[in-house]
């Protein structure tokens, strides 16, 4: 393999993507709420890293948890979302729109692709829930989408490496597949060469204790029991192992 893939770090906060370039990484999905899958970042989360930043940063826009289909109103937040990000510097824009029937809202995704251009346009796992996978990725590629983030209709894309890799030939030169969900240092050689993946998306985030030490109990801010008192954070290290990992696809071509 004479080009390694691109090694895309999904976090959600300044210092985990701070850890992601200096361990090698050359671009970040930035996010709030991972617990939920990832909703927008706040704008100053969003200006804070660009100010840290030279590796490319990728903005998550999606206004809640849960599923893909938006009101009008939650469509209006998506676009000033976007606006905000295109402001403070973001890179690109990762989206996903679905319509009740489980098929991608073209006519929505190409407002927003649209509004975000110049920069890219990522259309997220979204598509993973749809009720079929290859007309889904049509419709992804006549919305404007320059990427597509997949995990083959899987919970994990370890599970779905040919249907990736079928993906990818179905989009041909029209849009890039990423696959992400499930990646770990112990499978990412496995997926790269099954999937024939130009880009890998992955999470490296770990729990780190609060450095509270007065902790009152019975009185949670949320429906997470001690959710208060842990942060889930990327460390520089592992982002550098997982690039170790990746070189060896160099190496074991040359042999």
């Amino acid at each position: 393999m004479s080009s390694l893939p691109l090694l895309e770090i999904c976090l959600e906060s300044v210092e985990s993507a701070v850890a992601a370039e200096r361990g090698g990484a050359q671009r970040v999905e930035l996010c709030a709420n991972l617990l939920e899958g990832g909703t927008t970042p706040s704008a100053g989360t969003i200006r804070a890293a660009r100010e840290r930043l030279t590796i490319g940063i990728s903005v998550m826009v999606r206004p809640r948890g849960g599923d893909f289909l938006y009101s009008d109103a939650e469509f209006d937040a998506m676009r000033h979302d976007i606006t905000m990000a295109k402001e403070l510097g973001a890179d690109g824009i990762v989206l996903g729109l679905l319509k009740p029937d489980g098929t991608v809202d073209v006519k929505r995704t190409r407002v927003l692709a649209a509004l975000a251009a110049p920069l890219p346009v990522t259309f997220h796992r979204a598509i993973d829930v749809t009720r079929d996978l290859p007309e889904a990725l049509e419709a992804v590629i006549a919305a404007g989408a320059a990427r597509v983030l997949t995990s083959g209709g899987k919970s994990s894309v370890a599970d779905a490496i040919p249907v990736v890799r079928s993906m990818t030939e179905q989009a041909g030169d029209r849009i890039r597949v990423m696959p992400g969900c499930g990646i770990t240092l112990a499978n990412i050689l496995d997926i790269a060469r099954g999937t024939g993946a130009q880009e890998l998306h992955i999470a490296l985030d770990e729990p780190v204790e609060s450095g509270m030490n007065y902790r009152k109990p019975g009185i949670p801010m949320g429906g997470v029991a001690d959710r208060e008192f842990v942060t889930f954070t990327t460390a520089e290290a592992s982002v550098r192992d997982v690039m170790k990992r990746l070189e060896t696809l160099r190496s074991s071509v040359a042999v």
